[in-house]
């Protein structure tokens, strides 16, 4: 029996919105993913606390308000599947949105995947590829 090893993932904060907050059902199978082992999600504090500012947006409020889901219960879940790392290193390549640009560093740093809806990351997938980056790879 072999065992297969985890997939390096980075989720930016709007992925982990879709998993914990707005229940998207096109996050179902990276969820699975995450709670079966077969993804290793990497995250830094950083991440995290803006994770936790993006919580308490209003339009997010309302949301959370509306699910009885507390914010520190979103929280959790980045405290139990997220493995936090080191700030990584400037990568090559610079986003134009600087608040994406650490989940970019901590993709290349790792050759992650890196999961994101953000035009100013999408827009880099060519370049993230060139360091081995896969942006939104269609297989968990």
């Amino acid at each position: 029996m072999s065992v297969s090893t985890p997939v390096r993932r980075v989720l930016d904060t709007n992925i982990v919105l879709d998993l914990w907050v707005f229940d998207e059902p096109q996050a179902e199978a990276l969820r699975s993913s995450l709670e079966s082992g077969s993804t290793q999600w990497l995250a830094t504090a950083a991440m995290r606390e803006e994770l936790a500012r993006v919580l308490a947006y209003p339009q997010i409020v309302k949301r959370l308000t509306a699910r009885a889901l507390p914010a520190d219960t979103v929280l959790a879940h980045f405290d139990r599947w997220a493995q936090l790392q080191p700030d990584a290193p400037k990568a090559p390549y610079a986003c134009k949105d600087a608040d994406d640009q650490k989940f970019i560093d901590l993709a290349v740093q790792h050759t992650a995947a890196l999961h994101s809806k953000d035009a100013q990351v999408l827009c880099m997938k060519k370049r993230l590829e060139r360091c081995g980056v896969a942006l939104n790879p269609m297989t968990l």
